[in-house]
């Protein structure tokens, strides 16, 4: 009997130009064993390696090509097409329209849908080695994997072109794993309450200043995404970011450390609580009411401000406790003897897994796309590549949601 994990999902299949083409025809039939609904997208370079009554066949559907097509549009918009999908996946995938996919073109019915979507998509590279090898491809495969693209393959071996190297789509039966784990990873976590911290606190001096920090949220705001796609009910309480709040996911928004903290404790009780937010370390002890001014001493000095320790966030929740989070998780942003640092504040917070990670200049983790961490636990240390921020939210919610499995 085949796993019912698919049956009544409904698939948004997009087939771009390549030999691998002939492969999607077997997908189709794999998914619809598995009572999945698939809906094709074939694009110009597609229907030159299979055909639209192939495809419509395997399918029991209308297959949709031209982005122009009044009866299409009328009967089946390229929104709807995109939005009544559960997943979106594009196989094979083609350089050409990786490419478009990662600086946003919208010239056909495909990535006009793609543009479109809000679900999740996942791609199955297929070319040529040398054009998956080329910096071009590998900067737009960052780009999709950093705004939460999945990928499959590609696969070594013998390639159309009869050449031998990485760039054979990977076969239907493994991107049905990966159809079938996408959807598996949406429940791994329901019924759990998770809280995330993220971004930065503005600790004022007057009514204009603040003291602050150069973290983004972006990292954050990824976790907070990946544990709610995976089924979590998720808070993020959130400092001054430009990120878009993420969608599915309740959201707090504070300015200072002690406002995150009242709301953090608001929002227990939670199985997992992971603060990610670069809380400053101190406030002005007594604000000023009016904007300071260059003459307010004498002198003319600058005027001397008293700082004063705010509330340990982190160390508040690994001490909270019969309303302590059964996995409470921390960062820990270095610029020196990074993971001892870590390990020596795992400890000192009393929290279970601190997530390590090196901003030092240069590195471009605050503020940027990529975070190399080092996961410090009881267990010991576990060095992560460098990866983007999304990539590192899902193996940390990944992570989250096998731990808890394992504790129940």
């Amino acid at each position: 009997m085949l796993a019912p994990i698919l049956d009544g999902k409904r698939i948004l299949l997009v087939i771009s130009g390549g030999i691998a083409a002939y492969k999607s025809l077997d997908l189709i039939r794999r998914l619809r064993e598995r009572g999945a609904a698939v809906r094709c997208i074939l694009t110009e370079g597609g229907a030159a390696f299979v055909t639209p009554l192939s495809v419509a066949a395997l399918s029991e559907e209308k297959v949709f090509m031209d982005l122009f097509s009044l009866t299409d549009e009328s009967e089946m918009g390229h929104i709807r097409l995109s939005r009544e999908a559960d997943l979106v996946v594009v196989a094979p995938a083609s350089a050409d329209i990786l490419a478009k996919m990662a600086q946003g073109l919208a010239d056909d019915l495909a990535t006009t849908a793609l543009l479109a979507t809000d679900k999740p998509v996942l791609v199955a590279p297929a070319m040529n080695h040398m054009m998956w090898a080329h910096p071009a491809t590998r900067a737009n495969i960052a780009s999709l994997e950093a705004q939460g693209v999945r990928r499959v393959g590609p696969e070594s071996g013998d390639l159309a072109c009869g050449e031998v190297g990485a760039g054979r789509m990977a076969e239907p039966m493994q991107i049905l794993a990966a159809i079938e784990a996408q959807f598996a990873e949406r429940t791994s976590l329901a019924g759990r309450r998770a809280l995330v911290t993220s971004g930065p606190t503005h600790e004022p001096i007057d009514p204009v200043r603040f003291i602050a920090n150069r973290s983004s949220g972006r990292q954050g705001h990824a976790i907070a995404a990946a544990l709610a796609q995976r089924g979590a009910a998720t808070i993020l309480v959130s400092g001054p970011s430009a990120e878009p709040d993420p969608a599915g996911v309740e959201v707090r928004h504070v300015e200072t450390a002690a406002e995150m903290l009242a709301a953090c404790r608001a929002a227990l009780p939670v199985d997992v609580a992971v603060c990610a937010a670069a809380v400053s370390d101190w406030k002005v002890a007594n604000p000023a009411t009016q904007k300071l001014k260059k003459d307010v001493t004498a002198d003319g000095a600058p005027p001397k401000l008293t700082l004063a320790a705010n509330p340990d966030i982190l160390a508040s929740l690994g001490g909270a406790g019969n309303r302590r989070p059964r996995l409470v998780i921390g960062f820990a942003a270095e610029t020196e003897n990074v993971v001892e640092n870590a390990t020596a504040k795992r400890r000192a917070k009393n929290c279970d897994w601190i997530l390590a990670n090196d901003v030092s200049p240069g590195t471009g983790t605050f503020g940027g796309r990529e975070n190399t961490v080092h996961l410090v636990s009881a267990d010991g240390v576990e060095d992560w590549p460098t990866l983007s921020k999304q990539a590192v939210a899902e193996r940390l919610a990944e992570r989250v949601a096998r731990h808890l499995a394992a504790a129940s």
